[in-house]
């Protein structure tokens, strides 16, 4: 008579990480990419965000200017023409290094004045998509001002690491976009669009689009930073001469061209519009979707 197998162990549902990263099980991880930040973010007293946009490319300017000798003196006696498109990028690079010394004075000074706010709740705490560039930037001036600072990072097939400025138990990995989208819109009480590529543009629209539908409350400020850089990127004027868009949708961006212009302008506008708390639970939803 044949023996009966071993009485079988079965697994937890939620330990069973087959069926966790299965088809069926994708409501499952949604909801933990919504409610792990929501009960991280509640424990650390976060009440809302200022985030920040910008190139994941753009370099310090230490950082770009090795990267300019370096390419100087690759030539090796031979400025080929491919020798200088290099140089041509290179110095681009170096140029465009001045955003992420801007984005993490801003974010230095912003931190120093929310720190003033107290810590129960945290108000206005810098929020970046956690990567290099910009993102870099202003964890890095928020991390030197002595601050803590939100870093939501997305996971992508070529991995790209998350900057070693955030603060450890406010550093996010998500797999969805639409997640990490939601999060940056929820708590965020004003953006800062440096420039940047298609992922800045698009988080750009995102909220711009959040913003002319009332998903978010009209008080949320859109600062574009860097006009002579945007201005060649969208023609602004001409989408409401158009009238693709009006303009009162116009006049939901903000323009800034320095540091101290930038400061003053998203102090005043939070301390007019958010500096009292709209409700005493943090990380509430503040957009109607």
């Amino acid at each position: 008579m044949r023996r009966p197998s071993p009485r079988p162990h079965p697994k937890l549902a939620y330990e069973d990480t087959k069926f966790m990263e299965s088809l069926v099980a994708r409501p499952l991880r949604i909801m933990a990419e919504y409610i792990d930040p929501l009960d991280r973010l509640r424990r650390a007293n976060v009440s809302d965000t200022i985030v920040m946009f910008g190139s994941a490319r753009i370099q310090a300017r230490d950082r770009a200017l090795v990267h300019l000798k370096a390419v100087q003196r690759s030539a090796r006696g031979r400025r080929t023409p491919e020798w200088r498109q290099k140089v041509s990028a290179a110095r681009s690079l170096l140029s465009m290094s001045r955003y992420y010394e801007e984005a993490r004075e801003l974010s230095r000074r912003l931190t120093q004045w929310s720190m003033t706010l107290g810590d129960k709740p945290r108000r206005f705490v810098i929020c970046s998509g956690g990567g290099p560039g910009i993102m870099e930037a202003a964890n890095r001036g928020a991390y030197e001002a002595g601050g803590p600072s939100i870093g939501l990072s997305i996971q992508l097939p070529h991995e790209q690491e998350s900057n070693r400025y955030i603060t450890p138990e406010l550093n996010f990995l998500f797999h969805y976009f639409f997640m990490r989208k939601l999060w940056f819109a929820q708590m965020a009480k004003a953006l800062i669009i440096f420039p940047g590529g298609f992922g800045t543009m698009d988080e750009l629209w995102e909220m711009l689009t959040l913003l002319q539908t009332n998903k978010l409350s009209s008080h949320h400020l859109v600062l574009i930073y860097g006009r002579k850089y945007w201005d060649k990127v969208v023609n602004w004027r001409h989408m409401v001469r158009t009238g693709t868009i009006n303009e009162r949708e116009f006049k939901l961006l903000q323009f800034a061209d320095n540091v101290d212009e930038a400061f003053d302008h998203i102090r005043k506008d939070l301390e007019a519009h958010h500096l009292q708390l709209e409700s005493d639970s943090y990380t509430e939803p503040t957009r109607r979707m």
